[in-house]
């Protein structure tokens, strides 16, 4: 797996600027809303990463005409509805389970479709029986078979929706799909994600009338057709909060541009308690840490809460503190399959059911290590930053899924890091 492997070796304290790139989590689902209006859409602030690469393939399989990126900038052209075909195949939707959000849009606009049943990280079982019900109290019927969803629909109709578990993804679902149909829905104890406002205000520049999305409740008057747009999207915050820890780990001092930190409170709060420095600054985030990190203990919950998607680089973190840490995770089975691999590296880790105890090493010992999700490979990648002599991760692929050249902006700060 040479081709699939980035060594990584301990080096001088990290320095200089890096540029946060557009949020993955909001521009594949941005790239779905386009499914509700033919014509002409621009999506900017888009990262060159596989994931977009793979819903790019997943919109042309469909006879939507996606172009390159080219500086950032993302044109897809959506042929009339009648040229459009409704229906994700396995072969693209099981590489990532993001791409389950085309389902709104296409019962919506098309009536009939049918979606394979979603794949992408290994990190435990995620139902989506929440959103086949939600999408069901707007006057959707489904049937599971031969591992693909097929919905049909006379027309949605507006109804009020409560959600089982404020799910980001099912959210953006009944949000698109509720977008078209017939009166008001009220989807209650709805996602609070700063990825849903971004999706609401791209379909509110689509012609549709949504409130309260970035709440609990969100209200949406449905339209008859919407138009095509242009709409750039927000930065990614779990990007500039792994960058962030990357200087946890190697210590330093630099500046995140881009970096959302209005959307950032309480995993800020949490990284400064670990020993971060971080101030808001005109473009960004500034973050300094020359000293030994501390322990805290942290528990993921929905936004605003901690995310569990910045629990890899916390326990990272946590590894090389001083002192005793717990971390819980609340959100998802199954996601602490990394830290078999930090044990590798000499991290003191012991979990049980969700929750993890560290007890803090002063150094990590540089191993070969395998990462199987996003977030866990880059995290694993950090290790290495705080880690004596050289480690071997293999499993690159997973990190260029979520990050844009991940080895050249980390190595254009300070960081021994590339490619084998």
């Amino acid at each position: 797996m040479q081709n699939d492997a980035l060594i990584i070796r301990p080096g001088r304290p990290l320095g200089g600027d890096i540029v946060i790139g557009g949020a993955k989590n909001s521009v594949l689902k941005l790239m779905a809303a386009t499914l509700l209006a033919s014509g002409k859409h621009v999506i900017e602030n888009v990262p060159r990463i596989a994931d977009v690469s793979i819903m790019s393939d997943l919109l042309r399989s469909m006879g939507v005409d996606v172009s390159e990126i080219i500086d950032g900038r993302l044109t897809i052209i959506v042929p009339d509805a009648a040229e459009v075909v409704p229906r994700a195949p396995y072969e693209l939707v099981e590489k990532i389970r993001a791409s389950i959000v085309v389902l709104g849009p296409l019962v919506a606009r098309y009536r009939k479709c049918e979606v394979s049943m979603p794949g992408g990280d290994d990190f435990g079982h995620r139902p989506i029986d929440f959103h086949l019900s939600a999408l069901e109290a707007l006057g959707a019927t489904f049937e599971t078979s031969h591992g693909y969803i097929s919905a049909t629909t006379p027309g949605l109709l507006g109804a009020r929706v409560v959600l089982e578990y404020p799910s980001h993804t099912a959210t953006d679902n009944v949000l698109m799909a509720s977008v078209l149909a017939k009166g008001t829905t009220v989807i209650e104890n709805a996602a609070k994600e700063p990825e849903i406002i971004d999706l609401a205000n791209m379909l509110n520049g689509m012609g549709a009338r949504i409130s309260g999305a970035g709440t609990s409740r969100i209200v949406v008057d449905g339209v008859e057709e919407l138009s095509p747009a242009r709409h750039r999207a927000i930065s990614d915050r779990v990007e500039a909060a792994t960058m962030a820890a990357a200087v946890g780990l190697a210590g330093g001092n630099v500046n995140l541009i881009g970096a959302p930190g209005q959307y950032m409170d309480m995993v800020l709060e949490k990284l400064s308690a670990i020993g971060l420095t971080i101030s808001h600054t005109s473009v960004g985030l500034n973050v300094i840490c020359n000293k030994r990190l501390r322990a805290t203990d942290v528990a993921t919950l929905p936004y605003p809460g901690v995310a569990t998607d910045y629990k890899p680089f916390i326990v990272t973190m946590l590894s090389v503190a001083e002192g005793v840490s717990i971390v819980t995770e609340n959100l998802f089975s199954g996601r602490f399959k990394y830290v078999d691999e930090l044990r590798r590296m000499g991290a003191d880790i012991s979990t049980e059911g969700h929750h993890a105890v560290i007890r803090g090493v002063a150094r990590l010992s540089g191993a070969q290590v395998k990462g199987t999700d996003i977030r866990a490979a880059a995290a694993l990648a950090l290790a290495g930053l705080a880690a004596d002599g050289e480690t071997v991760l293999t499993g690159m692929s997973h990190i260029e899924r979520g990050y844009e050249d991940f080895p050249g902006r980390l190595r254009a700060v300070g960081a021994d890091i590339r490619a084998l």
